[in-house]
């Protein structure tokens, strides 16, 4: 198994750590200025892990 794949499974699940915990967030939020900042923050970052990893597995070619 390749190192580069691996890397990108670990990316794709943080990145799906990080939207859960953003939608957790925005469930429970009472609407402060502080529930919105860390609800954009864990949305953004876990996005952009998200598709970083899932282009990382697939641009990623097995070589045997």
């Amino acid at each position: 198994m390749n190192i580069k794949r691996i890397f990108g499974a670990l990316l794709t699940l943080c990145g799906i750590g990080g939207l859960i915990y953003a939608a957790i967030v925005f469930a429970d939020t009472s609407g402060g200025t502080r529930d919105v900042k860390s609800m954009i923050i864990f949305g953004v970052l876990g996005l952009i892990f998200f598709v970083t990893g899932i282009s990382l597995v697939r641009t990623t070619k097995d070589e045997a």
